[in-house]
Formats: structure tokens, sequence, C-alpha cells
């Protein structure tokens, strides 16, 4: 089992494998963009070029592939490439950095066995300071194969002060402004704005932008991936994913977002009949009365995907005139979405919405 090939993101490829190439490489980098659009991905890229015996030797551009280097990279199982991301607490009161080493192989060769497809950690789990502490000591020693060793902290975001732990937050800045010779640290988070100022001052930050429709596209073409969401239809798949596939592996929050909001469209677009009125009226009751900013939240922001990709399949129908009748749906949902912020009724909500949207597209 092996992690899934790098789609898209070329500019910044060519960016990274040029400055790595001359030496102009920061050795602290943050990569920063939206959630699920490959950021931990394109940093293992990364470290697996920055080991690979041919790619800066050569001037390749890109990890060879063939070497054991590479081999290793790409199973997750290069002893200088270090992975680092959320995790539970250890139970043990004061685990041991070959502990933290233990619980993030297998982590890890969970990631693997899922065949480099992996939901985002839940909120429960976090970079915990025993985390940090086994890092900056591990910083330390030489490479064991290679001529560097590189950090990958994915979701830096979910660093998680604990009280005493001043002085392995104090070594890990430390190690961010000044790394020891031939340390890489890659850091990436989908919220900066949570990131401590002290740790973003430190970094060279790089934006991660959503992958375009071909890339996606390329993605979805993948196997492995084409086999994990073989039950879902594709025009759902692109709405879903948005240009940021990750999202698809959500787990099943997200499918039953999608499912909602599928209904929820549904119940719009049936016609100007007491049948009709009656299953949008179904449709709003099944919202509750209670949890807006929750998965009622989430829902709303599927109905956007969703749309827009409604919107795109009758424009490429011919359709122009339902195209902009959904567009106009679009303001309606958006203002929806900022009632729920205010935890409103969902049920309420969802009617006004309805009937709102049933009249535009109508």
């Amino acid at each position: 089992m092996s992690l899934r090939p790098l789609f898209g993101h070329h500019p910044i490829r060519a960016r990274l494998s040029a400055a790595a190439a001359d030496g102009r490489l920061p050795a602290s980098l943050l990569l920063q963009g939206r959630r699920g659009v490959g950021k931990q991905r394109l940093a293992l890229w990364l470290g697996q070029l920055l080991l690979c015996e041919r790619a800066t030797r050569d001037r390749l551009g890109e990890p060879c592939g063939q070497c054991q280097h590479c081999r290793y990279s790409e199973r997750g199982m290069h002893p200088d490439l270090h992975w680092f991301f959320p995790r539970p607490r250890l139970k043990d009161g004061a685990p041991s950095i070959a502990d933290v080493k233990a619980d993030l192989a297998e982590a890890i060769a969970e990631r693997m066995e899922a065949e480099g497809l992996w939901a985002p950690p839940p909120g429960t789990e976090g970079l915990y300071t025993d985390n940090i502490r086994a890092l900056v000591n591990m910083a330390q020693v030489r490479p064991a194969m290679a001529a560097h060793t590189v950090f990958v902290v994915g979701d830096a975001e979910r660093m998680v002060s604990q009280e005493g732990a001043d002085r392995a937050a104090n070594a890990f800045l430390k190690l961010l402004e000044e790394p020891p010779h031939g340390v890489t640290l890659i850091l990436t988070t989908s919220e900066p704005g949570a990131l401590l100022a002290t740790i973003r001052s430190r970094v060279v930050s790089v934006r991660v932008p959503s992958l375009g429709r071909a890339d996606l596209e390329a993605f979805l073409a993948d196997p492995v991936v084409e086999r994990k969401l073989s039950r879902v239809p594709h025009e759902e798949v692109l709405a879903r994913a948005n240009g940021a596939p990750g999202d698809l592996f959500a787990g099943d929050s997200m499918g039953a977002a999608f499912a909602n909001a599928r209904h929820l469209l549904e119940a719009a677009l049936q016609p100007s009949t007491p049948d009709g009125t009656a299953a949008r009226i179904k449709a709003a009751a099944k919202q509750g009365v209670a949890g807006a900013r929750g998965a009622f939240s989430d829902s709303l922001d599927a109905l956007t995907h969703l749309l827009h990709a409604r919107m795109r399949h009758l424009v490429a129908g011919g359709h122009d005139i339902d195209a902009r009748r959904t567009a106009s749906v679009l303001p309606l949902v958006e203002h929806a979405k900022g009632k729920a912020q205010n935890n409103v009724s969902p049920n309420l909500l969802t009617a006004s919405l309805l009937a709102a949207m049933h009249r535009q597209l109508r």
C-alpha cells in the first residue's frame, strides 16, 4: 500500500523544485489553503523530492519514483521523512519519544492501508506537547539514510497548548527559526488564523489553491479513487469536491449532508400543487427545531455545491434561462447560512428557504 499520486498544483511544484535545486528553499515552510486541496500530500511530495537520490542532483523537477528513497517515501516508511498529524492523547501520563513514534507509525500504516485516502482527524485529536517534544528531539538526530531530514506537520493549527508546556513550545519555535543543517520543516494548515502568531512569523507561507476541473477529473479517474467513489453519481462527486477532493473522504457526515441537500433541492423543484407544497413542508419538518450550527449548516453548504453543479449542467445543455434561475437562488441559500449562525430553528428557516427557492426555480 502507498500514497496516491499527487494531482495538480504544477506551478507550486515547479517553484518548490526549482528552489530546492538552487539551494533557495526555505528551511521552514507553511502550506496553507482550504481543507481537502492536498496540502499534506504536496508536503510529502516535497519531502520525497528532497530525499530522492536523483531529483536535485539531475534537476529532474520531480522525485524519480524509482530509487530506494522514493519507494520508502511513497509507502510512508522512510526513516528521514517524519509525518506528524493530530492524534488522540496517549493514555500514558508521560509517553516516551518511542511511544509517540510508535503511535504515529501505526497511524501512518492505517493511512497506507486506506490506500492513501484518509479522513480529516476528529476534533478530539490534536498535536499534543508530547508530539512536539518528540519532533524537536528527533530534529537533533542525524539522518539515517539520506542527506536530509524532513518533517511534515499536518493540521498545524491543532497544536494543543498545555499547562507547563512552555519549554516544549519555545523549543519548537527555536527549531522553526533556526533548524539544524539539513532539516526542513513543512507545516500545513487550513486555518492560518488559528496558528500562533509566533509560528506564522517564523515560516515562509505558500498558498495552495483549489484544484482546477482538469486536475480534479484526473484525480477522480485514479482507479483506487474511482473504486471508492463508485456508488456516488459523478456530478455529485464534482459538486462535493469543488476543487478540494480530500472532502470526498470526510466520512459519513458529509455524505449525509449531501443526501439532505438533494432532498431539499428536489422539494424546491416540486410543482405548485398540493402534493408539491406538502413535500416542501415535510422536507422542512425533517430539519428539526435545534442545532442550526451543526449538520444543518453542513447541508446548506452542500446545497450550494449542488446548485453550482446544476448550473454547470444546465449551461452545458443550452438551458440558459434555467441556469440563470438557479443562479438567482444562490443568494437565498447564503442568506439562510447567515441566519443559521444565529442558531434559529432549522425547520422554520428551511420552510421559508424552500418557498423562496420554489418561486425562483419554477
